[in-house]
């Protein structure tokens, strides 16, 4: 899978997620939100070179059940997960680096 480009309207269940397997990113947002559309480049920057991880980009709301089921209160918010286990999360990433760090700590 590669780095998504559009924000999915309709979310997998958490069951799903957590089923996943492998280096996973779970991104929440929408495509409206300021902090969402300045994060994208960075995203795109850290994500060169970690094109084995799977990314899923959701987006959020009110009565969204995938985004409450992580606590998700800020967008964007990524979550890093390894085997359907969060390892780190960023909430508003300000750096690619940072991205970067995250990705590194999920990349088999």
């Amino acid at each position: 899978m590669t780095l998504q480009q559009t924000y999915a309207s309709e979310a997998p269940a958490r069951e799903e997620i957590d089923a996943l397997k492998g280096s996973v990113v779970v991104e929440f947002g929408t495509p409206w939100c300021g902090y969402c559309r300045r994060a994208q480049p960075l995203i795109a920057e850290a994500f060169a070179g970690f094109e084995a991880v799977a990314h899923y980009k959701i987006e959020d709301g009110p009565g969204r059940p995938l985004g409450r089921s992580f606590k998700v209160k800020l967008w964007p918010t990524l979550v890093f997960m390894r085997d359907g286990m969060e390892v780190a999360r960023l909430v508003r990433p300000e750096s690619a680096e940072a991205i970067r760090q995250a990705l590194a700590r999920i990349a088999a």
